[in-house]
């Protein structure tokens, strides 16, 4: 009872004599830092707000150009051609100023009017210059004098010391393909995947929707792009991710791991103190728009919409369409630990929780006894299986009372904390411990995490954490600008003390984290015991495969002259081809960032040209001359679909809105349920790393992550991550479906490191055949390329 003592601030007493009146000074104290962080963040948002909306300009540049102007009143020459007298003659209420005050108000009417359209200006500029995207069309290494200019331009049009959404204003909208382009592309994608008489049935549809439909669809498409400000991206969320009411487990959210070889603790408590705090760090500068924006060769501003729901941000179940609840300035966390859910205050004195705080917090529960309430073990089970079920127990038992106030602490949570009881993590002296450890990421016990917040942090007793991501707000990219920014921060400016604790002092004065309160009926329960039934037959389904591929890496691939992403993918369709006998319709997501509010758009990796080169590596009379000839033409013509992909010239996403359209207007077509209705088999995409830059990883080559996953997204197909880590290190993440009798992941994994290792050979090869005194020795973990 000490806590609830210590939280009344006021109290008084009525005697005969009067009223006797106390004070709690702590309290009191309290309240009143609290209201003046509040009003100081009020103050920065305010602040940063006009820094990005009056980008690339400054307020400063204003008082320059009032200055600049005034001065013509003084001098002989009109700055303003005139346009000062004009204003001065037509001001309201001229009689009652002096003439002098007349012309200070002119002067400063038109320095505000010249100084706007500057603004104006100088965005469309920028705007016309990041809409030119031939640059990424030139050869690696090789910047043309056009491309050069071109990006003199956009830095002196860009200004200095841009926060993160100054350039939200100038990024262009994502263009909408012409319908040509699109069923071309299209048809060219499905030629290797079909038959001579399947080809005629698709062309002979692409031709009568060409012919019929396209236009009209495309018209209003079109009108869309001006609307919007992307005329992918909302139907994008709602349709692939808010309207499937199958469960968001494995099927659409995905995980990120932890360092690979590094554990800064294993005190549990410790290192989620340190990363919490982490987190709100990051959160705090996210608010306030203080991170650097991303930028393509460090001058081509990225889209930094999505970051903005990365924190207190749930999906909430509904029967036809979910959505997704984005609050703000959330000061709590909630707690899962063995079964039981507690209420953690990120604040005290209108600060954040300092490290050493945070984990006498998280070590108070777990060393808390208590049982869980009845219903209470599996209750987040509720959100790994179907939607309709969770949607209507969420109206029927959770929408009053103490399951409604405990449900809103959740849900209004700044993100979900899950303190597990098993450690995970890579060992290399132990069997399957990639695996295990994703596994236990992507799902868990499918009870252990809250699905539906915008992200899980889940914290092992060894000292390992991950994280589980709903994938509806953002994509993977943005989750791993924030994991980079914490594991830095965690373990290089934060840090931990020698026995392994957080640093700092000990504050045993905090209030106890406090324990979620539940009602849940027999009803109910029943409920959640199905949804955990069906979310555990989903998760025991899964067959997860990662390997560290240290052969060789980025290093020696480029030293071959061809990009490490098509070289990869062209090693996934040799490996495809030696599993299944059979090439298939192939995923790979690029990003559209350079656009506003873009996303990603996919890349059909099977091409004609990636297909000839597999049958060539499996023809055995077939020369290494001719193999590297048509590899190479293989991964250019991949690079050169990677690169339409990114500047609005795919297929996929223009596809998918032209269907949309359809059913809006009800018009039918053949064609585009056609291609809405193709499996993907193989499903690929690749991580980023090393977006920050926080880390040298040449100086700490320890302190590399490992990527992350997804579960696969057809049931007879493959899903693989992959992750590109320095110059020597390529991670894989492959899952498939034990039920398929057709998929083994570890058996995939073999075939991709098999074939990683013959298309090597090829140019290791070339090089022995050119040059006998050299030759590529492939290092990794303490070996050399000579």
């Amino acid at each position: 009872m000490a806590e609830a003592h210590q939280a009344v601030g006021f109290q008084f007493t009525v005697h005969p004599d009067g009223v006797d009146i106390k004070l709690s000074q702590e309290v009191i104290k309290n309240i009143y830092l609290s209201g003046v962080t509040a009003w100081k963040k009020r103050a920065i948002l305010f602040k940063n707000g006009v820094l990005a909306g009056l980008y690339p300009a400054s307020p400063s540049s204003w008082l320059i150009v009032v200055i600049a102007m005034m001065s013509s009143l003084y001098t002989r020459i009109d700055l303003s051609l005139g346009m000062i007298a004009v204003i001065k003659e037509n001001l309201p209420h001229k009689d009652c100023m002096s003439m002098q005050t007349r012309a200070v108000v002119s002067a400063i009417l038109f320095a505000t009017g010249l100084w706007i359209s500057f603004i104006y200006l100088m965005r469309y500029s920028l705007k016309a210059l990041l809409s030119y995207h031939g640059w990424i069309f030139e050869s690696h290494g090789k910047m043309s004098t056009s491309t050069k200019v071109w990006l003199r331009l956009v830095k002196m049009f860009s200004g200095r010391r841009p926060l993160l959404y100054s350039f939200q204003a100038a990024l262009p909208r994502l263009p909408v393909p012409s319908v040509d382009d699109t069923i071309w592309r299209y048809l060219e994608s499905v030629r290797p995947l079909l038959d001579s008489e399947q080809y005629n049935q698709m062309e002979m549809l692409a031709h009568n929707f060409r012919e019929a439909e396209a236009a009209q669809l495309q018209r209003y498409l079109i009108f869309k792009s001006w609307w919007a400000t992307n005329y992918v991206s909302d139907w994008w969320e709602e349709y692939i991710y808010l309207r499937s009411r199958g469960p968001i487990m494995v099927n659409s959210n995905f995980y990120i791991m932890d360092l690979l070889y590094v554990t800064p603790t294993h005190r549990q408590a410790a290192r989620a103190g340190n990363v919490v705090h982490a987190l709100l760090q990051y959160r705090r500068k996210l608010e306030r728009g203080e991170h650097e924006p991303l930028r393509a060769l460090g001058t081509v501003p990225m889209c930094s919409t999505q970051m903005e729901r990365m924190f207190n941000t749930t999906r909430i179940p509904g029967i036809e369409t979910d959505i997704v609840q984005h609050l703000t300035d959330r000061k709590h966390l909630v707690v899962y630990h063995k079964g039981r859910f507690f209420q953690v205050w990120l604040y005290t004195g209108g600060r954040h929780l300092l490290p050493s705080e945070l984990e006498t917090q998280f070590q108070r529960i777990l060393n808390d006894t208590s049982e869980p309430q009845p219903g209470e073990l599996k209750l987040a089970a509720l959100t790994a299986g179907d939607r309709v079920p969770w949607a209507r127990a969420r109206v029927k038992h959770f929408s009053h009372g103490l399951n409604k106030t405990s449900l809103d602490a959740i849900e209004s949570a700044a993100f979900f904390l899950s303190l597990d009881e098993e450690p995970q993590g890579y060992d290399p002296s132990t069997a399957n411990s990639l695996d295990n450890y994703a596994k236990s990421l992507l799902h868990g016990k499918c009870y252990d995490r809250w699905f539906d917040k915008s992200f899980t942090l889940i914290s092992y007793p060894n000292g390992k954490i991950g994280v589980n991501v709903e994938h509806s707000w953002a994509d993977a990219p943005i989750v791993g600008h924030m994991l980079e920014y914490v594991l830095a921060t965690d373990c290089f400016h934060l840090g931990y003390t020698e026995e392994g604790h957080c640093k700092g002092d000990v504050n045993r004065g905090l209030p106890h984290p406090t324990r979620l309160q539940w009602q849940i009926s027999k009803e109910c329960q029943e409920v959640i015991e199905t949804s955990y039934l069906s979310a555990k037959q989903i998760a025991d389904d899964v067959d997860f495969h990662g390997y560290l591929f240290a052969d060789f890496g980025k290093g020696l691939i480029k030293k071959c002259r061809t990009s490490p992403d098509a070289f990869i993918q062209l090693a996934l369709q040799l490996a495809q081809f030696r599993d299944q006998g059979v090439f298939c319709l192939t995923y790979e997501s690029s990003m559209t960032r350079m656009f506003r509010d873009g996303r990603t758009e996919t890349v059909r990796s099977c091409t004609s040209e990636a297909v000839a080169f597999v049958m060539a590596m499996e023809d055995a009379s077939a020369t290494n001359a001719q193999r590297l000839a048509l590899f190479r033409k293989a991964a250019e013509k991949h690079q050169n679909m990677y690169r339409l992909a990114m500047t609005g010239s795919g297929i996929d996403r223009h596809l998918f809105c032209l269907y949309i359209v359809s059913k809006y207007l009800g018009v039918d077509s053949p064609f585009l349920k056609k291609v809405l209705s193709e499996p993907w088999k193989l499903s690929t995409s690749q991580t980023p790393q090393q977006q920050l830059n926080l880390v040298d990883i040449n100086k700490f080559p320890q302190y590399v992550g490992a990527g992350g996953g997804f579960g696969p997204v057809a049931d007879d197909g493959y899903g693989v991550s992959y992750i590109i880590i320095g110059e020597n290190l390529i991670t894989f993440h492959i899952s498939s479906k034990f039920s398929s009798p057709d998929t083994n992941s570890s058996r995939f994994g073999q075939r991709i490191q098999k074939a990683m290792t013959d298309i090597q050979t090829l140019f290791k090869l070339e090089n022995d055949k050119i040059n006998g005194h050299m030759k590529c020795v492939q290092v990794a973990n303490g070996k050399k390329h000579i």
